[in-house]
C-alpha cells in the first residue's frame, strides 16, 4: 500500500513539472487547459481532482519552481567568498536561462512581467521571491564586506538590489538572445562594481 502512494506521488510530481514548463513558456494567460492536460499526460478530471483549478495549479507550479531553485541559492549561502558565490550563482542562472531544453528565461521573471493579469496570491509569491533573493545577495555582500573582499563603504542594500535587477534582466535578455557571452559580460561588470 505504501508503494502505491509513493508511485502516485511520483506521477503527480512529474505531471506538475510538465505543467510548470507550460506555464513557464506560455504564461498563465497563454496556457490553456487543453495545453496543460496534453503536456501533463492526464485527463481534465484528473487535473481538477488532483490540483484544483488552473489558478491553483499555477500557484503550485510556482512553488515547485521555487523549491527547485533552492539549489541555485545554496551557491550564495555556502559560498567560500562573496564574488565566487555570485559568479557561481549567475553562471548557473545564465546556463538555465539560455538552455534550449528549458522554456527560456526565468519563470518568476516571466510571471513578474505579466503581473497585471495575476491573482494576488501570485503577486505575493513573486514579491516573496524577489525579496528573499535580494536578502540572499545582501547577506553575501555583508559577508564580503566583513572579510574585506568588498569595500566597507559600499551600500549592501543598494548592491543587493542591483544584483536582483541583474538577475531578472538576464531572464529577460535570455528570451531575446542565447548569447552566453553577452550575459556573462553583464555579470562580470556588475561584480566589478563590488
Amino acid at each position: 500500500m505504501t508503494f502505491m502512494g509513493r508511485a502516485k506521488e511520483f506521477e503527480r510530481e512529474h505531471a506538475l513539472e510538465r505543467a510548470m514548463y507550460v506555464f513557464w513558456s506560455k504564461g498563465y494567460e497563454g496556457a490553456s487547459i487543453p495545453d496543460l492536460i496534453q503536456h501533463m499526460g492526464i485527463s481534465r478530471s484528473s487535473l481538477y481532482e488532483t490540483y484544483g483549478d488552473k489558478q491553483a495549479l499555477f500557484l503550485e507550479t510556482l512553488s515547485y519552481y521555487k523549491m527547485k531553485g533552492e539549489k541555485k541559492r545554496d551557491l550564495l549561502r555556502n559560498a567560500s567568498s562573496a564574488k565566487k558565490g555570485l559568479r557561481d550563482y549567475f553562471e548557473w542562472h545564465i546556463n538555465d536561462a539560455i538552455n534550449e531544453s528549458l522554456p527560456g528565461g526565468c519563470m518568476i521573471t516571466n510571471t513578474a512581467i505579466s503581473l497585471d493579469h495575476c491573482h494576488e496570491q501570485v503577486r505575493d509569491l513573486v514579491q516573496e521571491r524577489f525579496d528573499s533573493l535580494a536578502e540572499e545577495f545582501y547577506r553575501l555582500i555583508e559577508r564580503g564586506k566583513q572579510s574585506g573582499e568588498i569595500s566597507s563603504h559600499k551600500d549592501a542594500r543598494k548592491l543587493a538590489n542591483l544584483l536582483l535587477g541583474l538577475n531578472h534582466g538576464i531572464g529577460v535578455m535570455a528570451r531575446v538572445t542565447k548569447d552566453a557571452q553577452v550575459l556573462e559580460n553583464m555579470m562580470e561588470e556588475a561584480i566589478e562594481l563590488l
